[in-house]
């Protein structure tokens, strides 16, 4: 039995690396409405391996009872040419994933290639259960069937979520209230919007709510199969600009495009690329304003508090619209050179809002998730000097402001998308554990974070002080204007995951 438990352990391992770097990391399965059949079936493969690692590790299963096992081995084959279908309608699987689930089912070949001499001489024993405890093998298997068994749960949970958000009375079904920005029902009335970057966490929820609007949607997403599924058919899904004819209507873009900042360390190709996946989409919206025959009235695109740079000493001095930047510093320049992309824009008589976002909250993806997980088993902690500014804004509110964008035609240029009340990080990593009814304990100096993450470190160890004055002149009213209101939101939603987005 040696070998078999060799293949049990490299299938394990490799399946961990898949289900973290490419599910939970790159395609962010549990925050994506269209992955809810995927998971369902990762979560029935991962109970399978569990109950599998456990009876092997410790059990021999003769007669009848080895036919049983059989056929659950056989059920997982099954299982799995069902989510490798699954996989190809609703996304665009990566050449590494696609390498990887065939070593994977290698793999599994091999190990049931090795077990059957096994399986065939305990169905010919006396039907029952034989303990045979394998030694470390045995508890190794224990090991994986419990990682196994909880990824499983973890999957379910997030099927179920997924499920209540895509109910009447879930997140789909909810709008945006009036008050959050559009002050009038009917106010807002954009026949066409065109929306890059439809499938990221902000762009989920705007499509959401300009589909409840009675806007007609184009959505533009690298992954066209799953923002597909993602959206259903009343949403155009394109995955490249130059699809879009000439004669079509836009009336509105809404341009929120861009790999994930905080993640991988700023290297040279990883700096390129966030650059790169920024001002190249905002370059092809500004040529395809210049092919349609009708030009729109209006782009939105996203651009960060970054552009301010890192204040020093942990400044809170206020940071409005007309601050500058701070060049030199990777970040400002990054928003810089995003901003002057789009307002070449303006020389075709559109009107241009830079939307610089902070931190935005809310459940599903994003920064809260991973925040509220550590707060709630008390792991929330102070970074560095804790003194540095942390600005933010709920998600509602960030929808909401693009709307107001939208409908709001005095408002022009920079815009501070962040609430009005900005704490400092260890008030903020506080009031997240009160919501959760803990306290922080931790702290994290700051050295062995810059040494890690080097200049990235900015954004955890570093912060600005912006206030939204632009949004409060034209008359924005923010639902969730402070952050104990915010994660008190967010904590009962999270509890009620019928609620909310």
């Amino acid at each position: 039995m040696s070998a078999v438990f060799v293949l049990l352990a490299v299938q394990v391992l490799a399946g961990a690396f898949d289900t973290i770097w490419h599910h939970e990391l790159v395609a962010r399965l549990p925050a994506r409405a269209s992955a809810r059949r995927e998971l369902m079936l990762h979560s029935a493969r991962e109970a399978i391996y569990g109950g599998v690692f456990l009876a092997l590790g410790w059990t021999q299963w003769h007669g009848a009872l080895a036919l049983v096992l059989g056929a659950v081995l056989l059920v997982e084959i099954v299982l799995t040419l069902v989510d490798f279908l699954e996989e190809d309608r609703s996304r665009k699987l990566p050449p590494s994933e696609r390498v990887l689930h065939t070593l994977l089912a290698v793999v599994y070949g091999l190990f049931l290639a090795a077990f059957a001499p096994h399986l065939l001489a305990w169905a010919a024993l006396p039907t029952g259960f034989a303990w045979t405890p394998q030694g470390p093998a045995s508890w190794a298997m224990t090991v994986f069937a419990a990682g196994v068994f909880a990824w499983s749960a973890r999957d379910a949970l997030a099927v179920r979520r997924l499920g209540r958000l895509a109910s009447p009375s879930g997140a789909r079904g909810r709008a945006v209230r009036p008050e959050c920005g559009v002050t009038q029902p009917g106010h807002l009335i954009v026949p066409a919007v065109l929306v890059t970057g439809a499938t990221g966490f902000i762009g989920r929820a705007l499509v959401a709510q300009l589909r409840r609007d009675g806007a007609r949607v184009i959505a533009l997403a690298r992954d066209a199969s799953q923002a597909r599924a993602e959206f259903g058919p009343d949403v155009w899904v394109v995955d490249r600009l130059d699809a879009i004819p000439a004669e079509t209507r836009i009336d509105a873009v809404v341009n929120l495009a861009g790999a994930r900042v905080l993640g991988m360390p700023w290297t040279a190709a990883r700096r390129a690329l966030l650059l790169a996946s920024r001002v190249d989409v905002t370059a092809g919206i500004v040529e395809l304003m210049r092919r349609l025959e009708q030009r729109p009235r209006l782009l939105v695109s996203a651009s960060a508090v970054g552009f301010y740079g890192a204040s020093p000493g942990a400044s809170f001095e206020p940071l409005d619209e007309q601050s500058p930047p701070r060049p030199g510093q990777f970040q400002s320049d990054l928003c810089v050179a995003i901003e002057h992309e789009a307002r070449r824009a303006e020389a075709l008589g559109v009107r241009v809002v830079r939307m610089r976002f902070g931190v935005v909250l809310g459940r599903g993806d994003g920064a809260y998730p991973m925040l509220a997980l550590s707060s709630r088993f008390g792991l929330g902690a102070v970074l560095g000097s804790g003194r540095q500014p942390a600005p933010w804004i709920h998600l509602d509110d960030a929808v909401a402001l693009i709307r107001h964008a939208i409908a709001e035609p005095a408002l022009s240029g920079p815009v501070n998308a962040v609430a009005p009340e900005t704490l400092s990080q260890a008030a903020f990593a506080r009031a997240m554990a009160a919501s959760f009814g803990r306290r922080v304990r931790l702290r994290m100096p700051g050295a062995p974070i810059r040494w890690v993450l080097g200049e990235m470190s900015e954004l955890l160890l570093e912060g600005q002080n912006v206030v939204p004055g632009a949004a409060l002149a034209t008359g924005f009213r923010f639902r969730h204007p402070t952050l104990a209101g915010a994660f008190e939101e967010l904590a009962r939603t999270e509890a009620a995951p019928d609620r909310g987005y």
